[in-house]
């Protein structure tokens, strides 16, 4: 099973492109832990540096609905900006979405025409007696990639077809993306008030509920104390 999924800054301001990259680097290594294969599709970088307003994933796995379920939806930042020291807010909101459409988005190879010509050097000049290079272009979208990384023709025609497949799999995801902007953007803020995970700190750690009774047994144990120490 396949799902492209993005996560997205919204409109939101650069602290929330910083958020968009911390949650990215959490999400992939849960997605490892879990077995997922994935392959950064497209990405829009953000404002600063180690920001992104936006990255696009491809997710491979048996296993992905259960995993997106923790996933999909708002995810919040607690934290002061740091960006802006003196900025009084302190929840910063990003979203998490499947993107709809990835069955409609079809490469086959029989759409290729290939053609044949002899690898360029520096200048312009021929290195190769034979045509060993290789221009591919996909026929119903006009992409072309022109190959001549091996002295094989047959090698670089598969890379080739590896790189055409990529090139048409980017638009198709860009397309997507406009398509669904403004309806990404409406969700974001219809689900500010409820995110599906929240993380807190420059170090950004995930905000667990407390589920042990360590507090609560010292505060019994030092209550106990003190009641001995009444009764003698």
């Amino acid at each position: 099973m396949e799902k492209l999924i993005q996560i997205t800054s919204g409109r939101g301001p650069l602290e929330c492109q910083w958020v968009v990259a911390k949650v990215l680097k959490t999400f992939l290594e849960e997605a490892k832990n879990n077995n997922i294969d994935y392959e950064i599709i497209h990405r829009e970088n953000g404002d600063e540096n180690l920001t992104l307003k936006s990255v696009t994933l491809l997710l491979k796995s048996k296993n992905i609905n259960e995993f997106l379920k923790t996933w999909l939806g708002s995810i919040c930042w607690t934290g002061k900006s740091i960006f802006r020291k003196l900025h009084k807010r302190s929840n910063w909101f990003i979203g998490v979405f499947e993107l709809e459409g990835l069955d409609k988005i079809q490469f086959n190879e029989k759409d290729i025409q290939f053609q044949t010509t002899r690898s360029q050097g520096s200048g312009g000049q021929n290195v190769n007696k034979v045509n060993t290079a290789v221009r591919a272009t996909h026929i119903p979208t006009g992409q072309s990639v022109f190959v001549q990384d091996s002295r094989s023709q047959l090698e670089n025609k598969k890379l080739s077809i590896i790189r055409l497949k990529e090139k048409v799999l980017e638009q198709n995801i860009v397309h997507l993306q406009k398509q669904m902007q403004e309806t990404w953007n409406n969700h974001l803020n219809v689900q500010r008030g409820n995110p599906v995970r929240t993380f807190s700190g420059t170090d950004f750690k995930k905000n667990y509920q407390e589920k042990s009774f360590k507090k609560q047994r010292s505060q019994l144990k030092i209550d106990l104390k003190n009641y001995k120490n009444d009764l003698n």
